[in-house]
Formats: C-alpha cells, structure tokens, sequence
C-alpha cells in the first residue's frame, strides 16, 4: 500500500512541478481559446503540488516505520 502511494504521490508531484514551472498551460488553453482561465490556474496547480508533496511525504514515513 505504502509503496503504491509513494508512486503516486511522485508522479503528481512531478506532473505539478511541470505545470508549475513550464508554459504547458498557457500555451494549450491559448491553443483552445481558453487563456482568460490562465490567471487562475495558480489557485489549483500550486495546492496540488502541496497535496501531492505531502502525500509523497505521508507515504516516505509510512516506508521508513515498515522498515525500521
């Protein structure tokens, strides 16, 4: 279960941090005639790149107490 939620926890961290700091966004809602949402994107990527932090914390302590 732990290591399930490790990967997870990772990989949306990951995805986060992409969207965080890259132009993926902007360009695609640009793309879609979107880009008036653009100014609010901040207000869900940087709470979901906490989320999945924590989540991928949660799962590092879960592992080291199974292991110790």
């Amino acid at each position: 279960m732990n290591v399930q939620l490790l990967k997870v926890g990772i990989f949306g961290s990951v995805v986060a941090t992409l969207r965080c700091f890259t132009l993926i966004l902007v360009i695609l809602f640009g793309a879609i005639d979107l880009a008036s949402i653009v100014g609010y994107l901040d207000y869900v990527i940087l709470p979901s790149l906490v989320l999945f932090i924590g989540v991928t914390s949660y799962a590092c302590c879960g592992l080291i107490k199974l292991y110790t």
